[in-house]
């Protein structure tokens, strides 16, 4: 039988316009094995320890910052007589998709072996650890333009950390250990499930477009999310679904149609399985708690 960790699956701020929360954790215990369907960062300012990802163990001192992609395993272990002090950041993979005029920065998820973490010194450790504090303060702050600063913020530092890698031979060295491994990786399957759910995206389409047997892509999204297809495709339609009734006037039926049901009866008999209670009723209690 395949072991599952923990998987978490929701965070603060998660139904909302601006899906992400930054906070700042002491971990005298590290923090067990885990895995979830939204992305994260986090960047150490004090003590040590290590974290494995997917059975890759680095070191976890001042400077790291580590950015992980969803369903991957981690865990984090604290050095005896130590705490670790770190930021962590987890934010929807929407965050990440550009505008019409803009660039997007979902190929930085795309890039399946490039190294999960970077130790900074210097310069860069200086910057970053500006932009991750800064990003901190204005996430407490209800100043205008709020949201828009922390979009900005959490590009500048990914950014940042994407710069470092390439030129700081962490990431050859992790392409290298992973191109010694032998398997197929499932990450641009997630990848491109994450861009399409929106659309009439059968498991055929996935396999034909992936040049593998219908049989096979659901064995590997089932290892990979815990999930079948359909429990995976179901989750990505109702999390959005919640962020546009917590966040728009959209109609029920509009946000049916935009999140890739074709019909509405369908949409609210899915979405009261997933959660509980009807569209409208959620949209009015998400109301009263604002």
């Amino acid at each position: 039988m395949t072991y599952f960790p923990d998987y978490l699956k929701t965070y603060p701020n998660m139904d909302t316009a601006n899906p992400l929360h930054i906070s700042l954790n002491r971990l005298p215990n590290g923090f067990r094995a885990h895995r979830h369907d939204f992305l994260e960062f986090s960047y150490v300012v004090e003590g040590s320890g290590f974290e494995t990802i997917n059975e890759t163990k680095h070191a976890m001192v001042p400077g790291t910052f580590t950015f992980v992609l969803p369903y991957q395993v981690h865990e984090i272990f604290t050095s005896a007589g130590s705490q670790l002090q770190l930021y962590n950041c987890m934010f929807s993979m929407n965050l990440l998709m550009g505008s019409a005029s803009g660039e997007g920065l979902l190929k930085l998820i795309d890039l399946a072996g490039a190294a999960p973490y970077i130790q900074l010194s210097g310069k860069d450790n200086e910057r970053m650890r500006w932009l991750v504090e800064d990003m901190y303060r204005e996430y407490a702050e209800n100043h205008p333009w709020r949201q828009t600063m922390l979009q900005l913020r959490l590009k500048e530092i990914l950014v940042l950390f994407d710069r470092a890698r390439r030129t700081s031979g962490c990431d050859s060295e992790q392409t290298a250990l992973n191109e010694g491994r032998k398997g197929w990786s499932v990450w641009p399957v997630i990848h491109y499930i994450h861009q399409h759910y929106q659309d009439e995206l059968a498991l055929s389409d996935l396999a034909a477009k992936f040049s593998l047997s219908v049989s096979r892509i659901s064995e590997v999204i089932k290892e990979t999310t815990g999930q079948t297809y359909v429990q995976f495709l179901r989750d990505l339609r109702i999390r959005h679904a919640c962020g546009l009734l917590a966040s728009t006037e959209m109609s029920v039926a509009e946000i049916a149609m935009e999140v890739g049901y074709g019909s509405y009866k369908t949409f609210s008999r899915v979405f009261r399985e997933s959660k509980g209670l009807a569209p409208k009723d959620y949209r009015r209690m998400k109301a009263a708690k604002t």
